[in-house]
């Protein structure tokens, strides 16, 4: 049975310094479901997201109240190694990143900084990857050219299928279509929707078409508050709140 608080972020607060960014954030993200972190500029969506697998931690002077489990530990346990914590916690940013490698070298990279070298493993896992993707079929024949050979889109999705190349129980995905055209865009959406069926996805996202296509839940943030978090259907049909009304109506932004 899913857990219906697999994330767990449980009266959080984040500060930059003598910044707050974060206040009192308290929400339970389900298993196996796409929930849409909204709301405008500068309102706490990516700084919530990147906390979940403590990627904040890379920045002087910040601090946190509060804490965020995963499947019931908190991610703040000091026996918890954060190198181990990411690998259970993939991420996918909002300019595709390859590295200047092969399409094959990018998937298993992680696999071989964990030394795991045999090429049956590492064969493998690049076609399970690039399936789950749904890039195999673009690819499969071009393994060993260039990653910066394909187009923006297919970038985007060899970004993917590395994130997961490790199996991580959550996918993270900040803004994942910002750079990309329409047509790329909905192959992108296509495949969130298929990969809730083996991961808990998170997504930042400014598009509001995007969130009610994608998204099983829906946080909306404003100025570093949660102000409502419900269904997906739930929060663009009948939001309870005046300022979400205000903000998927398009009246601030």
């Amino acid at each position: 049975m899913p857990r219906e608080d697999f994330i767990a972020v449980d009266h959080f607060s984040f500060f930059y310094g003598a910044k707050q960014a974060l206040f009192d954030i308290h929400m339970d993200i389900p298993e196996r479901q796409v929930t849409a972190l909204i709301g405008p500029s500068g309102c706490g969506k990516s700084t919530l997201l990147r906390n979940m697998n403590r990627m904040n931690d890379l920045i002087d002077g910040v601090r946190h109240a509060g804490d965020i489990r995963l499947n019931g530990s908190s991610l703040y346990d000091p026996k918890i190694e954060v190198i181990s914590l990411r690998k259970r916690v993939g991420m996918v940013f909002q300019k595709y990143n390859p590295f200047a490698k092969t399409i094959y070298e990018n998937v298993v990279f992680s696999l071989r900084v964990a030394g795991r070298n045999g090429r049956r493993e590492l064969d493998e896992v690049v076609e399970r990857s690039l399936r789950s993707a749904a890039l195999w079929e673009e690819v499969k024949d071009r393994l060993h050219e260039s990653a910066f050979g394909l187009s923006g889109g297919q970038q985007q999705r060899l970004c993917i299928a590395r994130a997961i190349a490790n199996q991580p129980e959550i996918l993270l995905m900040d803004e994942p279509c910002a750079a990309l055209d329409p047509t790329a865009t909905l192959k992108i959406e296509s495949l969130i929707r298929d990969l809730k069926e083996q991961f808990t996805i998170v997504i930042v996202t400014h598009n509001m078409e995007q969130a009610t296509r994608c998204s099983d839940r829906t946080a909306f943030l404003y100025m570093g508050r949660l102000i409502e978090y419900g269904s997906t259907r739930q929060i663009f049909e009948t939001p309870r709140q005046e300022e979400t009304e205000a903000y998927i109506s398009g009246r601030f932004s």
